[in-house]
């Protein structure tokens, strides 16, 4: 399939705005972004401000509106587009998803009202090898355009004021305050002066400067078969990781599925990818490989209702983290890449963090020695599976080998598997602790010895030497 008859399929499903978003974070792949046009000069410290907080990007993060403005904050909302508008799906654990009500933004019945699916467990299958199941791992689907629609209602309540329509341009940082620069959908531009900025742009924002990445594209259909076969979807099964054929095109391509309401599946795919490696790994043309070859995955007469995407930076833990240009400006979601390199659980990770990195924010706007580099989530079990991730990201080339990752993997969720449902799901959902992980990373190489060759050809003796000093000096400290 063309690109072209790609970009066809996406606009037909949902227009030429949502196509038009997907161009756009395939032009910020190619060209990175770069905030290049900042006002003429930075705020003094007496200057007066218009919002305490301004959250720039209205995606998932708009979570952190609301409940700064319940703590006291007065909080504006800029986004390109509209604040609260969706292109992805989101699935987490019960668990994780309590947080929405003890953080107050939604009750116990509104978050019950939202939840569109229930799975009874999830599994990871990789070509020609076992399938291995799971409890309690992202075993419930979140309707996403309602939650965010609700919580935009919920921050209008409490007097966010939202700005649509604005692309943020340059910024200039005082001892205070923070003057930004925004390019409405005019072309016209407009300064605001925030005491913080609260960047929430994801793969947009120049300072998404994380080692992986994660090119993703997908949406959710209908048609699909019905069944518990391999190509058919079953309604109270989620599938995590999928794997149908090994390395093509220089990558492992995954599949994830996990049905919606009654007759409706998400499905996507992806693949991990280094972040320096731009090459042809556009959006629209992994969307011509999703069209050609869905059929491998599951059989049906599937027909698009809705596109979701988009790039999800991904950090090994092995290089410099992202960081703001200013202490005026904190990073939040992708743009931190803080959640898990190996699941990208986005969502999950955001809501353990937004209620504690929202204290974090009152605090700074209280004190203004406070630190805010980082305020999301970071568990220490990243340090250990962002060298598996940058692995992932890296798979043999050579024909003779295409199957070799497969093969790994298989091993390694084999070793999960073994290791009981509680601990393969602690470690999904980022909870294992430093003796499970020694242990899980043991039981792997005694079923694929190679992959000690391969961990050094990968990581070379110096990347294996950081990874084991972070996972001693993280995995064995109190929070692990």
């Amino acid at each position: 399939m063309s690109p072209e008859e790609a970009r066809a399929r996406v606009r037909d499903a949902a227009g030429p705005e949502l196509l038009e978003r997907l161009e756009h974070l395939d032009a910020t792949r190619s060209r990175p972004p770069v905030d290049d046009r900042p006002p003429e000069s930075a705020p003094d410290a007496g200057a007066a401000v218009d919002c305490d907080v301004a959250l720039v990007g209205g995606g998932l993060s708009l979570l952190y509106a609301p409940v700064l403005a319940a703590m006291g904050a007065k909080v504006h909302v800029f986004d390109r587009s509209r604040a609260g508008g969706t292109h992805r799906e989101w699935n987490a654990s019960e668990r994780e998803l309590g947080a929405l009500v003890s953080m107050g933004l939604l009750t116990p019945d509104e978050l019950d009202g939202l939840v569109i699916a229930r799975y009874r467990e999830g599994f990871c299958r990789w070509h020609e090898g076992g399938t291995w199941p799971v409890t309690r791992v992202l075993d419930r689907s979140v309707d996403a355009g309602a939650l965010l629609s609700l919580v935009r209602r919920r921050a209008e309540s409490l007097g966010v004021v939202f700005h649509d329509g604005h692309s943020l341009i340059g910024h200039a940082s005082g001892e205070r305050s923070i003057a930004l620069r925004f390019r409405d959908g005019s072309g016209a531009s407009r300064e605001v002066v925030a005491r913080l900025m609260i960047d929430a742009r994801g793969a947009a924002s120049p300072s998404a400067t994380a080692d992986l990445i994660c090119p993703t594209v997908g949406g959710v259909l209908t048609g699909l078969a019905q069944g518990d076969g391999p190509d058919e979807v079953d309604p109270g099964v989620g599938e995590i990781l999928v794997t149908t054929e090994g390395v093509e095109e220089g990558r492992q391509h995954i599949w994830e599925g996990f049905p919606g309401r009654p007759g409706e599946t998400t499905v996507y795919l992806f693949y991990y990818d280094k972040r320096a490696a731009v090459g042809d790994g556009s959006l629209v043309k992994l969307y011509a490989r999703f069209f050609e070859t869905l059929p491998r995955y599951k059989r049906g007469e599937p027909t698009l209702e809705r596109p979701t995407f988009g790039y999800i930076p991904g950090w090994s833990r092995l290089t410099p983290a992202p960081r703001p240009p200013s202490s005026r400006i904190v990073l939040v979601g992708d743009a931190a890449a803080r959640h898990s390199p190996l699941t990208y659980c986005g969502f999950g990770a955001t809501l353990r963090s937004v209620k504690p990195a929202s204290a974090r924010v009152m605090a700074a706007l209280s004190d203004e020695r406070a630190s805010l580099d980082p305020v999301v989530h970071d568990t220490p079990l990243h340090r250990g599976t962002g060298a598996l991730a940058h692995m992932i990201a890296s798979p043999p080339r050579e024909p003779a080998r295409a199957g070799a990752l497969n093969g790994l993997l298989d091993a390694a969720f084999g070793s999960l598997h073994s290791m009981g449902d509680e601990a393969y799901g602690r470690l999904l959902r980022d909870e294992m602790s430093g003796g499970e992980f020694f242990r899980f990373l043991h039981s792997t190489s005694m079923r694929r010895p190679e992959v000690y060759p391969w961990v050094f050809r990968v990581l070379g003796a110096a990347g294996v030497g950081r990874w084991g000093a972070g996972v001693l000096q993280a995995l064995w400290s109190k929070e692990a």
